[in-house]
């Protein structure tokens, strides 16, 4: 539990202590955004899985939804899969064979790093 955030569950309690999502392994860098279905159903979700909706109306990288939730990134990242695999999101994952993320997509990661 943080002072900072006043959370009194801790952040692996969110994920009911699974390390693994039950959708696709996302790497640090894939972007993530909120589909139709997502939007419709966001109510009957529990309350940190809406504010991830709400975060990715526009697309948005795991790393910033981490810092955005005060959450570690194995939370984030078996949430967001969770999500992706219900239908509530869709992810975008970087382009094969490019060596180099693109400079925006570092540029957002930086700025959720730094949100932190």
């Amino acid at each position: 539990m943080s002072e900072r955030d006043g959370r009194v569950v801790p952040a692996y309690a969110l994920t009911g202590g699974r390390t693994r999502s039950t959708g696709v392994e996302l790497p640090l860098e894939a972007m993530v955004s909120v589909t139709h279905a997502g939007r419709e159903r966001r109510r009957m979700l529990q309350v940190e899985r809406r504010m991830i909706l709400e975060l990715c109306y526009r697309p948005t990288s795991v790393v910033e939804v981490a810092a955005h939730l005060s959450v570690p990134i194995g939370v984030a990242r078996v949430l967001l899969g969770d999500l992706a695999a219900s239908g509530h999101l869709t992810v975008h994952l970087p382009a094969q064979g490019d060596e180099r993320p693109d400079a925006q997509i570092l540029e957002r990661l930086l700025e959720g790093l730094r949100a932190r």
